[in-house]
């Protein structure tokens, strides 16, 4: 990621995929991409989450 992960744009993404996927005319096919997409969002997701508890416990002394 060359950019700055912007995680609460990326939670929007997320939301925005899950109302197309609830959508009945949503193709199949369209499904597929969108769960693919989601996929990656959550793995960068994930990734930031996991860095900023670093960042955290980094900080933790007692």
């Amino acid at each position: 990621m060359n950019e700055k992960f912007d995680y609460a744009k990326a939670i929007a993404e997320l939301e925005e995929i899950a109302a197309k996927v609830e959508n009945p005319e949503t193709k199949l096919d369209d499904i597929d991409a969108l769960v693919g997409r989601s996929k990656e969002l959550l793995g960068q997701c994930r990734e930031y989450l996991r860095s900023v508890k670093d960042k955290i416990d980094s900080l933790d002394v007692e």
